[in-house]
């Protein structure tokens, strides 16, 4: 991946890749475009007991700026993430990954990153909703 320097207060640091991509309006833009296909899609929005989607959009914004190296928020309000152990109550099985990937890509498609930053993005993406998967075929 490939890091752009900048100086702040004299020192040169690393932009991550939250910052590199835009902070928290790129995150914000992905999943909620992420979730106005989950809400539309039968088999993912039985997944979501809230009534509204509004809560589950803000935990995964949180967490995926967290991961990319924004702000704690996440873990400040929640915890280790533990994200095998959060879905383990929801059968995710390969229809379901499929899914989510699809309703993903549309999103990172609308972003317009640089082929390098929706690589790396697209490849973490894909990584975690094949972790997530917990009921064979």
């Amino acid at each position: 991946m490939e890091h752009v320097n900048e100086i702040r207060r004299g020192t040169l640091q690393e932009q991550t890749f939250y910052e590199q991509v835009g902070g928290e309006e790129t995150f914000r833009r992905l999943v909620h475009r992420f979730y106005e296909g989950v809400a539309d899609d039968p088999e993912l929005r039985a997944m979501y007991p809230e009534e509204d989607l509004g809560p589950a959009e803000e935990r995964l914004r949180l967490f995926l700026m967290q991961y990319w190296g924004g702000p704690t928020t996440y873990s400040e309000r929640r915890g280790h993430p533990r994200l095998r152990m959060r879905h383990a109550p929801f059968r995710v099985d390969r229809a379901a990954h499929d899914a989510w990937l699809r309703h993903m890509r549309a999103a990172v498609d609308e972003l317009g990153l640089s082929e390098e930053h929706e690589r790396t993005l697209w490849n973490y993406l894909t990584y975690a909703a094949a972790s997530m998967v917990n009921t064979p075929d």
